[in-house]
């Protein structure tokens, strides 16, 4: 299934979400630009790598990243031959710990973001709207960091580095999940060759999403085993998301059951 639009209008406009969305757009931009090998090497520094905590602890560990190949000319008749190129990772502690906040913000291409964005973008809006703007953005960095701990925690010594919004957004599920489950979702579901559109409850669709990130997980389908995806990142910033909204729901006013539109409410699916 795949998730079109919600049915539950803010009342406030999502300025940060957008700003989340331009954020990674335009860093996506910027590393088309990048020569062959540059885009790994970023990365590998500004990626989120399980095994440099390790390094927090003992500076002598150096990381080994690979980034890439090199073509070159093997002598004595001058074959080309591609050799393997690694990055060797210091135990430089601004960098580790940056690598937190700058992993989230950094794409592996069109696909990988535009897929996060548009969850982002159906789900943020409400979650925004209902934190207001900046403890919005707070909430969003804190599930992000809680999905890379998890990630860890499931790999220490991996040295794959992870990149992508997805643990982050993850949070941002995980607290719509809890706040608005009876939201209607516009859903396209698809059965074997037919697919047709329908509403769902906001915790069916976001239920079964968890449910397939878990079964993923569980299976052994992790990055630093097979590379891919970091399903226990998406489990732990669920999972983190929403009991930090289940905590911060008893400190905000209670949602109207029919709340009263406002002069600029937002009603547009995006």
């Amino acid at each position: 299934m795949f998730p079109l639009y919600v049915i539950n209008p803010t009342g406030r406009t999502a300025w940060i979400t957008y700003a989340i969305i331009a954020a990674n757009t335009a860093l996506l931009l910027w590393s088309l630009t990048l020569g062959p090998g540059d885009y790994e090497k970023i990365t590998a520094h500004y990626g989120f790598i399980p095994a440099r905590i390790a390094q927090l602890r003992d500076p002598r560990l150096v990381v080994q990243v690979p980034v890439g190949v090199a073509v070159v000319r093997v002598p004595p008749f001058g074959q080309l031959r591609e050799v393997p190129q690694v990055a060797n990772l210091s135990a430089d502690r601004a960098e580790i710990y940056s690598s937190l906040l700058t992993c989230m913000f950094l794409h592996a291409g069109w696909a990988h973001l535009l897929g996060n964005m548009w969850f982002l973008l159906i789900f943020g809006k409400n979650i925004e709207d209902r934190l207001g703007h900046i403890p919005y953005l707070i909430f969003y960095l804190v599930g992000g960091l809680a999905a890379s701990a998890v990630h860890w925690a499931s790999g220490p010594g991996s040295t794959a580095p992870v990149i992508g919004a997805s643990g982050a957004i993850a949070a941002v599920l995980g607290a719509y999940a809890v706040t608005f489950p009876t939201a209607r979702v516009v859903t396209v579901v698809f059965l074997l060759v037919y697919f047709t559109v329908i509403e769902l409850p906001a915790l069916v669709v976001l239920g079964l999403w968890f449910i397939m990130q878990l079964f993923d997980g569980v299976s052994g389908l992790r990055i630093h085993l097979s590379g891919g995806v970091a399903f226990w990142a998406h489990v732990g910033g669920f999972a983190a998301g929403a009991a930090m909204m289940e905590f911060i729901s008893q400190l905000l006013p209670p949602i109207s059951a029919e709340p009263e539109p406002a002069a600029d409410t937002d009603t547009t699916p995006w």
